[in-house]
Protein backbone atom coordinates (compact mmCIF):
# COMPACT_ATOMS: atom_id res chain seq x y z
CA UNK A 1 0.00 0.00 0.00
CA UNK A 2 1.51 3.65 -0.64
CA UNK A 3 0.40 6.61 1.59
CA UNK A 4 0.22 9.65 0.73
CA UNK A 5 -0.13 13.31 2.19
CA UNK A 6 -2.58 15.90 0.84
CA UNK A 7 -0.82 19.09 1.02
CA UNK A 8 -4.06 22.06 0.94
CA UNK A 9 -2.38 23.28 -2.62
CA UNK A 10 -5.36 25.03 -3.39
CA UNK A 11 -5.63 22.37 -6.80
CA UNK A 12 -9.30 21.68 -5.63
CA UNK A 13 -11.00 24.60 -6.91
CA UNK A 14 -14.09 24.41 -4.66
CA UNK A 15 -15.99 22.58 -1.52
CA UNK A 16 -17.58 20.57 -3.76
CA UNK A 17 -17.30 16.34 -3.55
CA UNK A 18 -14.12 14.84 -5.33
CA UNK A 19 -13.71 11.40 -6.30
CA UNK A 20 -10.65 9.50 -6.30
CA UNK A 21 -10.11 5.98 -7.42
CA UNK A 22 -7.10 3.94 -8.19
CA UNK A 23 -4.78 3.81 -11.48
CA UNK A 24 -1.86 2.40 -13.09
CA UNK A 25 0.35 5.11 -14.62
CA UNK A 26 2.22 3.86 -17.71
CA UNK A 27 5.86 4.08 -16.66
CA UNK A 28 8.38 6.40 -18.64
CA UNK A 29 6.62 9.37 -17.07
CA UNK A 30 7.35 11.17 -13.59
CA UNK A 31 4.12 13.72 -13.42
CA UNK A 32 2.93 16.22 -10.52
CA UNK A 33 -0.43 16.57 -8.73
CA UNK A 34 -2.97 18.14 -10.95
CA UNK A 35 -1.25 16.81 -14.32
CA UNK A 36 -4.45 15.85 -16.64
CA UNK A 37 -4.26 11.82 -17.58
CA UNK A 38 -5.72 9.97 -20.31
CA UNK A 39 -6.48 6.06 -20.32
CA UNK A 40 -4.73 3.94 -22.89
CA UNK A 41 -7.39 2.31 -24.47
CA UNK A 42 -5.70 -1.35 -24.68
CA UNK A 43 -3.87 -1.70 -20.82
CA UNK A 44 -6.20 0.41 -19.07
CA UNK A 45 -3.02 2.35 -17.73
CA UNK A 46 -2.79 6.03 -17.65
CA UNK A 47 -0.48 8.84 -19.59
CA UNK A 48 -0.24 12.55 -19.12
CA UNK A 49 -3.06 13.05 -22.02
CA UNK A 50 -1.50 14.66 -24.85
CA UNK A 51 -3.69 15.97 -28.32
CA UNK A 52 -1.58 13.90 -30.70
CA UNK A 53 -1.74 10.59 -29.11
CA UNK A 54 -4.26 7.81 -31.04
CA UNK A 55 -3.81 5.29 -28.16
CA UNK A 56 -6.74 6.94 -26.50
CA UNK A 57 -4.97 8.59 -24.04
CA UNK A 58 -5.46 11.82 -26.15
CA UNK A 59 -8.49 12.11 -24.33
CA UNK A 60 -8.70 13.60 -20.53
CA UNK A 61 -10.18 11.05 -17.99
CA UNK A 62 -8.70 12.24 -14.39
CA UNK A 63 -6.64 14.58 -12.91
CA UNK A 64 -3.85 13.15 -10.58
CA UNK A 65 -3.76 13.04 -7.12
CA UNK A 66 -0.32 13.36 -5.56
CA UNK A 67 3.03 13.03 -7.53
CA UNK A 68 4.23 10.11 -9.11
CA UNK A 69 7.40 8.71 -10.43
CA UNK A 70 6.86 6.33 -12.72
CA UNK A 71 10.06 6.86 -14.89
CA UNK A 72 11.35 3.02 -13.98
CA UNK A 73 8.35 1.27 -13.70
CA UNK A 74 4.17 1.31 -13.92
CA UNK A 75 2.85 3.19 -10.22
CA UNK A 76 -0.18 2.62 -8.65
CA UNK A 77 -1.83 6.00 -7.93
CA UNK A 78 -4.44 7.66 -7.05
CA UNK A 79 -6.51 10.35 -9.63
CA UNK A 80 -9.73 12.44 -9.11
CA UNK A 81 -12.54 11.59 -11.18
CA UNK A 82 -14.78 14.53 -10.33
CA UNK A 83 -14.41 17.63 -8.85
CA UNK A 84 -13.41 21.52 -9.89
CA UNK A 85 -9.74 22.17 -10.22
CA UNK A 86 -7.60 25.28 -10.53
CA UNK A 87 -6.44 25.39 -14.18
CA UNK A 88 -3.02 27.55 -12.56
CA UNK A 89 -2.30 24.28 -10.69
CA UNK A 90 -2.80 21.66 -13.06
CA UNK A 91 -0.37 20.81 -16.19
CA UNK A 92 -1.36 19.60 -19.42
CA UNK A 93 0.45 17.35 -22.06
CA UNK A 94 1.21 18.46 -26.03
CA UNK A 95 -1.54 20.25 -27.46
CA UNK A 96 -3.47 20.59 -24.23
CA UNK A 97 -4.91 23.89 -22.52
CA UNK A 98 -7.11 24.55 -19.50
CA UNK A 99 -10.07 25.20 -22.47
CA UNK A 100 -9.08 22.34 -24.85
CA UNK A 101 -9.24 20.16 -21.39
CA UNK A 102 -12.76 21.77 -20.21
CA UNK A 103 -14.31 21.33 -23.67
CA UNK A 104 -13.10 17.32 -23.92
CA UNK A 105 -14.61 16.89 -20.25
CA UNK A 106 -17.90 18.77 -20.96
CA UNK A 107 -17.93 16.82 -24.52
CA UNK A 108 -17.33 13.36 -22.21
CA UNK A 109 -19.90 14.08 -19.80
CA UNK A 110 -17.07 13.85 -17.28
CA UNK A 111 -17.74 15.43 -13.71
CA UNK A 112 -14.60 17.39 -14.11
CA UNK A 113 -14.48 21.35 -13.89
CA UNK A 114 -11.44 23.22 -14.71
CA UNK A 115 -11.34 26.92 -13.25
CA UNK A 116 -9.51 29.75 -13.90
CA UNK A 117 -9.62 31.61 -10.67
CA UNK A 118 -9.89 35.64 -11.27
Amino acid sequence: MVYATFTNDSLIASDSDVIARTITVKSGQTLTRGAVLGRITASDKYLLSATAAVDGSQTPACVLAYDVDASAADVVAQAYFTGEFNANLMSFGAGATAATVEASFRQGQVSIFVRTPV
